[in-house]
């Protein structure tokens, strides 16, 4: 942290806060007015893919390791699911989303760890993907924000393509719920493999972001509006888009005023990884990383509620650590 003297961090980061909680504020206000003749999903919006697959021998369903090297962790839970071989074929195309929401670094636990995405990257790749994509829609400045969290730089050199919101193409999808007339970044829906790869951090309203939370960064313009009930939102978003596989990032931790965070006060380091086929046990074991009991998150009791997976973390298989 050398490079960025705690004052001069801490004035830029508080000027941010006021700025973007204003910007946040008038979309939501705004939205019903932008969304007027919109709402519902347009006549010729394709219908979101389901990428999930039903691996033999996967073993369990969501799996956890725990050590000093995020990659190593990565590779310990995908051996004990069956290898990423077992999830990507080859000729695959796959996106990896990631959370690349914010001009944050690695140490201040805002964003994915780069270490995580690029041992997936690798791993798909191994596996024989034809084209593995890097993508996420920031909330601040794109180009910092994957510069800054070493997510680009670590993408790339792991095999990746990496597109940021500079590069990517809204266009419809056929969502249901709340988030229904939002467009979603075309290369979603061009493929056939989609990992989610979540970062375990403190939100201000839904307590968690997680993997489900995950997926407000895959919407285009008039997301800010579906925080008005947050809880439903999320579980209608994981019932709209289902995963390949979830693997949560709790490399670090943010306990605490997030999501952009800033403070390395509220940063823990947990090293540990999980993955899985059930996405509302992969949060419920990223809630334990933050010291939430699952049960208290609505979205993970309304994503169980409508049968989207289990948030008994007891089912999670625990490696140990290494």
């Amino acid at each position: 942290m050398s490079g960025d003297g705690s004052t001069r961090m801490g004035r830029r980061e508080a000027a941010l806060r006021i700025s973007q909680a204003a910007i946040a504020g008038a979309a939501v206000a705004g939205g019903a007015a932008f969304f007027a003749g919109r709402a519902g999903a347009r006549a010729d919006a394709p219908a979101v893919p389901d990428w999930r697959v039903s691996p033999a021998g996967a073993g369990a369903r969501v799996v956890a390791a725990r050590g000093d090297d995020p990659a190593r962790n990565v590779r310990r839970v995908l051996a004990a699911l069956g290898g990423m071989e077992a999830f990507v074929r080859r000729g695959d195309v796959v996106l990896v989303k990631p959370n690349v929401g914010w001009d944050r670094l690695p140490e201040q636990a805002a964003n994915t760890d780069p270490e995580v995405i690029a041992e997936i990257v690798r791993a798909c790749r191994a596996a024989g993907a034809r084209k593995v994509v890097v993508a996420d829609l920031s909330c601040n400045d794109p180009q910092r924000s994957f510069a800054r969290s070493g997510i680009r730089a670590a993408a790339e050199e792991a095999g990746a393509e990496v597109l940021d919101a500079r590069q990517l193409r809204l266009v419809p999808a056929e969502i249901a719920g709340a988030a229904a007339g939002l467009e979603v970044f075309e290369p979603l829906l061009s493929a056939t493999r989609v990992v989610n790869v979540p970062v375990a951090k403190h939100h201000g309203r839904s307590r968690a972001t997680l993997g489900m939370k995950n997926w407000f960064g895959v919407l285009g313009r008039g997301r800010a509006r579906l925080h008005q009930d947050i809880d439903r939102t999320i579980a209608e978003l994981a019932a709209a888009f289902r995963p390949t596989l979830t693997v949560v990032d709790a490399t670090r931790v943010l306990l605490g005023n997030g999501p952009q965070g800033g403070s390395l006060d509220d940063v823990r380091a947990v090293g540990a990884v999980c993955a899985g086929l059930d996405p509302v046990l992969c949060d419920a074991w990223g809630a334990a990383q933050l010291d939430v009991r699952p049960s208290a998150l609505g979205f993970i009791v309304e994503a169980e509620r409508r049968g989207l997976g289990r948030g008994d973390v007891a089912l999670v298989r625990e490696l140990g650590k290494v």
